[in-house]
Formats: C-alpha cells, sequence, structure tokens
C-alpha cells in the first residue's frame, strides 16, 4: 500500500511500531512519536509504497531526548541499526535530520555501486549527472529540471554500477535551501514542498516530493549521456562550454563517496563513464534559459 493510504492516526501507530519504507533500491523501517515528522513524511513520501513486516536494509529510530532540558530546548536523537552516528539536534530539524541520516546509510554501506555526489536525471533512458559542491544552485537546476518533464533519478546519489555503467535511480525527495525554496514554490505553485526548517546545519531546508514520472520508473536504470558540472551566477550569461574528460573524471572523482572504499574499481568507473558521456561546465542565472538549454540537449 501507499503511505498516503494510511490517516493520519494509522500512520502515528505504525512509526510507533515500525514503518518499512520502499525507496528502491533501498528500504528502511521508521520509527518516531514526533508529530511533525509524521507530517513531514506524509507529503514528501505520499506515493511511496509501505509495509507493516518484512524485510529492509536499514532500522532508524528518531525520538525526544529525556532530561530537563526537553521543556526549554527539545532536542531529538536518532539510532540507526542501534548505533548513534549523528549529534542531537533541535526536535524541529527531524525530517532533514532523516534524510541526512538515510543519505549516510547509502554512502556507508552500497558499495557494489560506485557512489557521487551528484543530482541524475534522465530523458528516456539517457541520464544526466550534475556533481557539484553546495552553493553551485545543483538542487533548485535539479528540481526544476524534474518538474519540466526531466526523470528524476536523485538529488543527491549517482548509483553506477561498475561494469555496465548503468545510473540506478535512488529516487527521494529534493533537498532545496534558503532562496532555492521561494523560486521552486513561484515558478511551480503546484509542487509539493514540506515545510521549511529553519537555522539548520545547511540554513533552511525544505524538501520537494519527486514528480510521479520518478516513482513510476523508480526501477528503471538510464545510460550516463551527459555529465554537466553548473554553476549559477547571478546576472551571467547561459552558457555551456565542453569540457576535458579527465577534467571531469577529476570532479567526478573529488565527489565520489567510495573511492578510497573500492579504488581502482571506482575510478575506472568513474573514467569509463566520462569516456562514453559527453561532459560539459554549464554557467546560469535564468531557470528558463537552462531548462531550454536541457531541452535542446535532449532533443539534438
Amino acid at each position: 500500500m501507499k503511505l498516503a493510504e494510511l490517516s493520519p492516526a494509522a500512520l502515528a501507530g505504525r512509526l510507533h511500531d515500525g514503518l518499512i519504507l520502499h525507496t528502491p533500491p533501498f528500504s528502511f523501517r521508521l520509527r518516531s512519536p514526533l508529530a511533525h515528522l509524521h507530517q513531514a513524511l506524509r507529503l514528501a513520501y505520499a506515493d511511496y509504497s509501505i509495509a507493516a513486516d518484512g524485510a529492509y536494509d536499514f532500522d532508524l529510530h528518531i525520538a525526544p531526548v529525556s532530561g530537563p532540558r526537553r521543556w526549554l530546548r527539545p532536542l531529538i536523537r536518532i539510532e540507526v541499526d542501534g548505533a548513534r552516528p549523528f549529534e542531537v539536534l533541535p526536535s524541529a530539524h527531524a525530517f532533514p535530520l532523516l534524510e541526512w541520516a538515510m543519505n549516510w546509510c547509502v554512502t556507508s554501506t552500497a558499495h557494489h555501486y560506485t557512489l557521487c555526489h551528484s543530482a541524475v536525471l534522465a530523458h528516456r533512458d539517457r541520464a544526466v549527472l550534475l556533481p557539484a559542491p553546495p552553493g553551485s544552485g545543483k538542487s533548485t537546476l535539479c528540481a526544476a529540471l524534474a518538474l519540466s518533464g526531466w526523470r528524476l533519478l536523485s538529488d543527491e546519489l549517482a548509483l553506477i554500477a561498475p561494469t555496465s555503467l548503468a545510473i540506478h535511480p535512488c529516487v527521494r525527495p529534493v533537498s532545496l535551501k534558503n532562496a532555492s525554496i521561494a523560486i521552486i514554490r513561484e515558478r511551480f505553485p503546484a509542487a509539493r514542498l514540506t515545510p521549511e526548517v529553519f537555522d539548520t546545519i545547511k540554513g533552511t531546508v525544505a524538501h520537494l516530493a519527486p514528480p510521479a514520472l520518478a516513482l513510476d520508473h523508480a526501477h528503471v536504470p538510464a545510460r550516463p549521456t551527459w555529465v554537466i558540472l553548473p554553476q549559477y551566477r547571478q546576472g551571467a550569461t547561459t552558457t555551456l562550454q565542453p569540457l576535458v574528460r579527465a577534467e571531469a573524471t577529476a570532479e567526478l572523482a573529488r565527489n565520489c563517496f567510495n573511492l578510497v572504499g573500492i579504488g581502482t574499481l571506482a575510478f575506472d568507473t568513474l573514467a569509463g563513464l566520462c569516456d562514453t558521456a559527453q561532459c560539459y561546465r554549464l554557467e546560469y542565472a535564468s531557470l528558463d534559459e537552462a531548462i531550454a538549454l536541457f531541452g535542446q540537449l535532449a532533443t539534438a
């Protein structure tokens, strides 16, 4: 069944006992008594499959920290498979903390993939990777493309199969920060976003629920066709410049989570991907112009 089919009371009951959330190719068992976390889950994961029991990959438990401070400044802690890899945070930060923990679970364990910090979208079966550091406009561009007909595979994680180079979806909500939230709300008023969470380590954060196209194809990999390094720059002219493949490989390597862990296999995967794909550097200020440019790439 879908999460949206549960009433608020039923969802709270499931999260008390343990709710298994399927986000292919991974499943998470979630537990938490926090009502505001339940609300965010209903918005961001409404169309995801859930189960009351069965197999899962990771067990996550978010709960209030006990003690006298809970009355003045409520804090929360997350346990991942019984361990506590994260510091305690304000209670209001529960949903961003859950998302960060889910990312951590994947990047810490899924070493049968080469894992890169990159947005990934696809036009039919052709994928574009957008590796970029914070502040580059990656997530804003990713959200805009996902809401303009491109298929979202991930906002954060490129899961690359070492042998075939196929990129596997890891479809979860898109993390938007600071000014990006208002930009996406205004340009796409029908988009479903979680409430804003303020004063996190990444500023103000909200999450965009994935479009139906992404979830309908959540098991369908795509072949790497473009690697584009995006950079938002206010007032810039939209330009797409070819990038030397060695530089593109180096950029992917800088963003690779398990380059040290799996070594040569990861580097060979990234080099092979950049040999296959067209590599570019993108500078943009206008989302409309950037979306149009991606449309031209897709139809070329």
